[in-house]
């Protein structure tokens, strides 16, 4: 086994919560580092770019459908860029005021980044291609490098990319050490988060597979010295366009001629950070060339009309309580949320399959169930959970029944003592086929894989919205008491995210305000 791969699986049992300890981190808000939840770079043009809250979208139920595409121009990518990583609400309470953006974050952290590489549309460009930083504080673009290249005669007129980069240490600031998956499964929200938006406009999104994490940071502008105070990394490379792209694509042609040095000086983001030692490492060992993966059918799903799709994405939001008592949902509802994520959500052959608890679900028995979303792991599944299970097909496909009991106290015990797990409709984890992607693919895909959880996060979120749900991710949770629940022994599958669906109670105390209200 290579380097890299020891500190994975170092770093990955190391930062396991159990019921003996949790995962190392202050154990405090240390509120006087607390980081700054929006970046900028001090000296680059900014844009403002015109709100989309007016523009009218199309029914959330219709974005799988074939939707005419829109022309590229500085409406339509301010509109993708508003109902993926903008604002959606400001919330207040006393004289305390926070910003809730349309992608999730865990602990509303907000890790994820995003800059855009445009080809010459906006006035502002003087005719080149520009390297822009996102500002959902403002809604704008800062500009951080403008050069010639002949990259977009090799992809369809209107097309453009979108990188994703993560800051750990805003992360790793309140959960330690088990902060950089927390990092990519907010960097898998942001993908998602990406690709509803460009589906209301009748685009489509791929993510490049066959870029090192160098190139990619390099493009981004990320290792240059002295513009950054805190490191930040590159994610990933996202074309977006009116037509299917291929994910190898090659990025050559758009290095050659850019600029040594970019634009604007990365704002501090606090005064002091916390060392944790494994976060570097860990970074490190990941930031390596990516391993194409076997690409499917992306997912489509015939849905009953709901409500616009910017309404849908506005009031999406976690809750921290559930409410028990109305927290049973129809058969229908549930299987229209689980329909919504059986499918690949990023043309890449599904490793995560769903474990649910369901407590509150008409027509369906308490109990323990799993959703095989990849066809290929079903035997491995069965050989290495307990021969106990009785794998029951129930009405909904590759929907199984393993065991019929009361799993609320267990749902709560495995999610860190948290309630929501245990008093919404149904809660699940997110079990992936883990040590053999690694061994096969590279520590890459560790990233890949939370990347994964994230998307189906961020669809869970918005799927449950759209009928009138609740939705809330959990990051905490007892890693090795579930893998004893299915009866695993090694990690061949491992969890890596939680999620719980039903009601949630809102605290009127908390105030709402618009977002963009002074604009």
């Amino acid at each position: 086994m290579n380097k890299n791969l020891q500190t994975l699986f170092f770093y990955h049992e190391d930062t396991k919560h159990s019921q003996q300890k949790y995962a190392r981190s202050v154990g405090y808000m240390d509120w006087a580092t607390q980081p700054d939840p929006f970046r900028s770079y001090n000296g680059a043009k900014n844009i403002v770019l015109p709100l989309a809250l007016e523009n009218t979208t199309p029914p959330y139920h219709l974005l799988d459908s074939d939707l005419p595409c829109t022309p590229l121009v500085r409406e339509s990518l301010s509109q993708l860029l508003q109902f993926s990583m903008g604002i959606a609400v400001w919330k207040v309470s006393g004289e305390s005021s926070w910003a809730l953006r349309c992608n999730a974050s865990s602990g509303n952290l907000q890790p994820t980044e995003a800059y855009v590489i445009l080809p010459p549309v906006l006035e502002e460009q003087n005719s080149k291609s520009t390297i822009f930083h996102y500002t959902p504080k403002n809604h704008g673009l800062d500009i951080l490098a403008e050069f010639e290249t002949s990259f977009w005669d090799e992809l369809p007129d209107g097309s453009f990319l979108v990188g994703l980069s993560s800051i750990s240490w805003r992360e790793v600031w309140k959960y330690g050490e088990r902060a950089f998956r927390y990092t990519n499964l907010d960097a898998g929200h942001a993908m998602q988060a990406l690709t509803i938006s460009a589906k209301m406009l009748g685009w489509k999104l791929t993510r490049l597979d066959n870029i090192c994490d160098k190139d990619l940071n390099y493009l981004l502008g990320l290792k240059q010295e002295n513009r950054f105070f805190e490191s930040e990394i590159a994610d990933m490379l996202l074309v977006v366009s009116t037509e299917n792209v291929s994910s190898s694509l090659s990025i050559e042609s758009l290095l050659e001629n850019l600029p040594l040095r970019y634009d604007g000086i990365a704002n501090k983001l606090s005064s002091k950070m916390q060392e944790w030692e494994i976060i570097p490492k860990v970074e490190n060992a990941t930031s390596v060339m990516q391993a194409p993966q076997k690409s499917v059918q992306q997912s489509k799903v015939l849905r009953e009309p709901t409500m616009e799709s910017k309404a849908v994405i506005i009031n999406r939001r976690s809750v921290h309580v559930m409410e028990a008592e109305t927290s049973l949902i129809t058969k229908k509802q549930f299987h229209t949320i689980l329909k919504s994520v059986y499918g690949s959500l990023d043309g890449k052959e599904n490793s995560a399959h769903l474990v649910l608890f369901v407590h509150r679900v008409e027509e369906y028995k308490e109990g323990l169930y799993i959703l095989v979303r990849n066809s290929a792991d079903k035997e491995a599944l069965k050989e290495h959970t307990y021969p106990s299970f009785k794998w029951q097909e129930s009405e909904l496909k590759n929907l199984f029944l393993l065991e019929e009991r009361d799993l609320r106290a267990s749902s709560k015990a495995v999610s860190c003592s948290q309630e929501i797990a245990s008093d919404g409709a149904f809660s699940l984890g997110m079990l992936c086929s883990f040590s053999d992607q690694l061994q096969a693919h590279g520590t890459h895909r560790y990233k890949e894989l939370h990347w994964e959880c994230g998307a189906i996060g961020q669809q869970l979120y918005l799927e449950a919205t759209s009928i009138g749900l609740k939705g809330t991710g959990i990051g905490c949770f007892l890693d090795d008491l579930v893998h004893n629940m299915l009866g695993l022994r090694d990690n061949r599958f491992q969890t890596l995210y939680h999620f719980t669906v039903g009601r949630g109670y809102t605290d009127s105390r908390i105030q709402t305000r618009v977002a963009y209200e002074n604009r």
